[in-house]
């Protein structure tokens, strides 16, 4: 398929994504005024307002995977207003690892593609589900998740909505691994050897 018709289903996802971020699991304070405003910020329409993911329309799909945020990071509007947004692009082959959100449940949608989705709950019970075109998927608050796109020669493109302006993401390889806990005590914890373990740093390193 054409990468311009991925692009009208990319638009064709804020659309939809927009109406079911509601439903996402609020995890943010409630405020006392309309909305937040930093000082010295003028406030007209386009305070409200939040462009950067034009940049995803017409461009070139991604050789690894890719996560565009709306978060109140980059878009401070959204502070104390308990949404948030992701869009997520996995080229074949592609895997977004294991990692949690602290502060929120996560509803995907996908909107090309399909993906191999689960999470494992509080009682290391893993539960897994293979998303075609048009699925959606909760993954519950605080909970270790995954996706992948097992697809050897198509990408998958997702959005995300969250119940919180500022969801967090923990990596799980990159909080064990890239943190500086010690060697000697992830080689017990894992009850494997230390070379082992600097062999999984070694190939978690950024690269030059």
């Amino acid at each position: 398929m054409a990468f311009n018709t991925l692009n009208h289903g990319l638009c064709l996802s804020l659309v939809i994504a927009f109406t079911i971020v509601h439903i996402a699991m609020a995890g943010d304070p409630d405020i006392i005024t309309d909305f937040v405003v930093a000082p010295n910020v003028p406030v007209d329409g386009n305070f409200f307002t939040h462009t950067a993911l034009r940049s995803l329309v017409g461009a070139d799909p991604p050789t690894t995977f890719k996560v565009t945020k709306a978060s109140m990071a980059e878009f401070p509007a959204l502070n104390g207003q308990s949404v948030s947004f992701a869009v997520l692009q996995y080229p074949a082959d592609s895997v977004n690892p294991p990692h949690t959100h602290p502060r929120s449940a996560e509803l995907l949608f996908l909107i090309f593609g399909t993906l191999e989705v689960g999470f494992v709950d509080t009682t290391n019970k893993l539960y897994t589900q293979t998303l075609q075109m048009g699925d959606m998927f909760v993954f519950p608050k605080g909970l270790v998740h995954f996706q992948y796109n097992a697809d050897a020669n198509n990408m998958a493109i997702a959005v995300s909505a969250f119940g919180s302006a500022n969801a967090g993401t923990v990596s799980v390889p990159g909080s064990v691994f890239t943190t500086g806990i010690s060697d000697d005590i992830l080689a017990k914890s894992f009850k494997t050897d230390v070379t082992t373990i600097e062999a999984i740093k070694a190939g978690l390193a950024p690269k030059a």
